[in-house]
């Protein structure tokens, strides 16, 4: 009996070892396996929490870029920064030689339609406005130019000629807001008007004085086609912004705010700031080559503190 138990106690021993022998090894990987696992799991953790927190950093820095992006002109977001000049403006570059001579850039344009049949009244327009201050633009609708030559104004005069299209057919496609920017008034004006009594340095000091959007020279009735009340000018006064009477239907009083008793220019020959053109401009549909309609809607286009008006000095005529 105890030789069995001493056998018993022997193979339960070796038993013992032997099964220590088999745990050992598994309990010394256990922590390995644990670190090994710690890292994996922190790895995969970190792994997350690096993901968002790129993101959340691509966010916050791309954010800046984008606005930036957004301000740019379209089609230069690829282009490195500084590099592109968002304006432009309408002064000849000389082909060779020193363009810094020029002292004096003009500040404001005159663009008009014109054709050779109506060349004395053009002369007779741009003779009123000095070179120094104006950028002459013309619109030959007549495709001629060359019978222009001989006026001293020619060579200084940009030329842009398109048969039998209109005035605004013209300004929508020659004279964008980008280039006109650099100027703070444009004139738009017919080749027909009779100006012996206009005079454009004191025009430009009334709409800058009044701090005028859109504006044109008032009408003299005795010497003018007047086809607008609003447009005709009242002895006695500098500027009005509305007329005061019955006009068909229609009773303009104090009340009234938009045409025919106010907020209203005869397209003949608007005035416009750089910032009212760059509305107008806008407006000014593709196929909307006579403007029908659109002198009516310029009240859109002026501040809402400066509404459109009509100047009565200097005296202004429309030959008949």
């Amino acid at each position: 009996m105890k030789m069995k138990m001493n056998m018993s106690t022997s193979i339960q021993s070796k038993n013992h070892k032997l099964c220590l022998r088999r745990v050992l090894p598994l309990l010394c990987l256990l922590p390995a396996g644990f670190f090994i696992g710690s890292v994996l799991l922190s790895a995969d953790y970190n792994q997350k929490i690096s993901g968002w927190t790129s993101v959340n950093v691509v966010l916050w820095d791309t954010r800046p870029k984008t606005c930036e992006t957004e301000t740019r002109p379209q089609g230069t977001e690829t282009l490195p920064k500084g590099i592109v000049s968002p304006m432009s403006d309408m002064e000849m570059r000389s082909l060779w030689g020193d363009d810094k001579k020029k002292t004096k850039k003009p500040k404001h344009v005159l663009a008009m339609a014109v054709g050779i049949k109506q060349k004395l009244s053009v002369k007779k327009i741009i003779q009123k406005f000095p070179s120094t201050d104006f950028v002459l633009m013309l619109f030959h609708y007549d495709g001629i130019i060359d019978e222009w030559r001989d006026m001293e104004w020619h060579h200084r005069a940009i030329h842009v000629s398109a048969i039998n299209q209109t005035k605004w057919w013209f300004a929508k496609r020659f004279l964008h807001p980008d280039i006109v920017s650099e100027y703070d008034y444009i004139f738009l004006w017919d080749e027909d008007l009779g100006v012996d009594d206009f005079h454009a340095g004191r025009y430009l000091s009334i709409i800058k004085e009044e701090g005028l959007d859109i504006s044109q020279p008032a009408l003299d009735p005795e010497s003018s086609e007047v086809h607008h009340h609003l447009t005709t000018r009242k002895h006695g006064s500098r500027i009005h912004r509305k007329v005061f009477r019955i006009i068909g239907q229609t009773r303009c009083d104090e009340n009234s705010k938009g045409p025919p008793c106010a907020g209203f220019v005869e397209m003949m020959a608007p005035v416009f700031s750089k910032a009212s053109w760059r509305c107008t401009w806008h407006m000014i549909q593709n196929d909307l080559v006579h403007g029908w309609g659109l002198d009516f809607q310029l009240g859109y286009c002026a501040q809402a503190t400066k509404p459109l008006l009509q100047l009565h000095m200097p005296l202004f005529g429309k030959k008949k």
